[in-house]
């Protein structure tokens, strides 16, 4: 274990800053786009959600690592996150769950951190002058001349406009069986979707289908769906226009769609609406949000940088010719759109993750809202 190296690392962020801790994971140079998580708990679910590639992911909490990290929490197959900055790793890990520490699991994935900063110092930077590019070097490459360390971060790629999905989709379909009482097939399009979301689908009668990202129509629709799921994901929606293309042929044949979070951003943007980048974007478990449609407040999870530019009062007609759109869902910290109602379509979405396996489950709802519309598609259509 490695909780008390004195290996020297450093945090260097393009504006010029740099945070001097200890080596924590795996040791060498990692680069990535700097964000901050508010979750007090479910670090394991956060670092192994795939919306997190490419991303250097700071907890805000203070105290990370307690329970360890156990094969059945995982959200996915692998650690995602480019690299992850925390401020105190727990000393032991305690929970009987637990088969194995945090930093022995960031080291076997090959994790480059940091430890023994002041995140919330980072956290205040981030928050007034957004997410930003960053390197942390750690092990022998913490001595690398500071000026050079910088220019290696500043020639890092921006987020906006990178197509990640690629490199977190399945390669193949993997089928799970539904565990409720079977509806049909459900064509689930891996963005990097996580494995909670595929349960919870399960669960409500779906055989769940989860297909790669660069499936095509015809491929899609050879496995007779009775609805169609975009998942979660890393990477910028506008660079993403086979998704927005396939997403328009589901439309178009008036297949059932819900879509979460990056699928939120592609049914915004198939309707005809933009995208843009927010400043440093929501990533947490504790984020209110509206549902206009019951006035309920939902307290939620959530891990997006992009959001849709669409109004959020009244109906709105699709600028794309899809009919009549609302926004269903704002968020109340910052009025951002978190989710979308085709009106005259078998199509909604939210921006934030309903699964939410480390909670809360607010949200959970929307599983069923979704069985419930493919069912009514159904019977309507004999």
């Amino acid at each position: 274990m490695t909780l008390f190296t004195r290996d020297p690392a450093v945090l260097v962020l393009e504006d010029g800053s740099r945070h001097v801790g200890r080596a924590y994971g795996a040791r060498g140079t990692t680069l990535g786009e700097v964000v901050f998580a508010t979750g007090m708990t479910g670090y394991q679910e956060t670092l192994t959600d795939p919306s997190y590639a490419g991303q250097i992911v700071l907890q805000t909490a203070p105290h990370i690592g307690n329970t360890g990290m156990n094969a059945e929490d995982v959200e996915s197959r692998r650690i995602w996150v480019a690299g992850y900055i925390v401020r105190d790793p727990a000393r032991v890990v305690s929970n009987w769950r637990s088969e194995n520490s945090l930093d022995e699991s960031l080291e076997q994935d090959g994790i480059v951190g940091i430890s023994g900063i002041d995140t919330r110092a980072v956290t205040r930077v981030l928050r007034s002058a957004g997410s930003m590019r960053g390197g942390v070097f750690s092990g022998d490459a913490a001595d690398i001349d500071p000026d050079e360390q910088l220019r290696i971060v500043r020639e890092a790629p921006q987020m906006s406009g990178r197509n990640l999905s690629a490199e977190v989709s399945v390669a193949s379909a993997e089928v799970t069986a539904a565990t409720g009482e079977r509806i049909g097939n459900l064509a689930v399009l891996d963005l990097g979707v996580k494995q909670a979301t595929v349960d919870n689908l399960a669960a409500r009668g779906f055989d769940v289908h989860v297909l790669p990202q660069n499936v095509t129509i015809d491929q899609l629709r050879a496995i007779d769906p009775v609805a169609v799921f975009y998942s979660n994901g890393p990477g910028d929606p506008a660079a993403s226009d086979h998704h927005v293309a396939l997403l328009r042929d589901v439309l178009d044949s008036r297949l059932p769609f819900f879509g979460i979070c990056f699928g939120n951003q592609l049914l915004g943007r198939a309707l005809g609406f933009g995208t843009y980048k927010l400043p440093f974007g929501h990533r947490g478990i504790n984020q209110p949000v509206l549902d206009k449609q019951t006035g309920r407040v939902e307290i939620t999870a959530h891990n997006h940088g992009f959001a849709v530019d669409a109004p959020t009062e009244g109906v709105t007609d699709s600028p794309a010719g899809y009919g009549r759109v609302e926004v269903s869902h704002v968020g109340l910290n910052d009025n951002v759109v978190e989710g979308l109602r085709a009106l005259d379509l078998p199509a909604f979405s939210v921006q934030y993750h309903p699964e939410a396996a480390a909670g809360p489950h607010d949200a959970n709802y929307l599983f069923d809202r979704f069985r419930d519309l493919v069912v009514a598609n159904q019977e309507n259509d004999n």
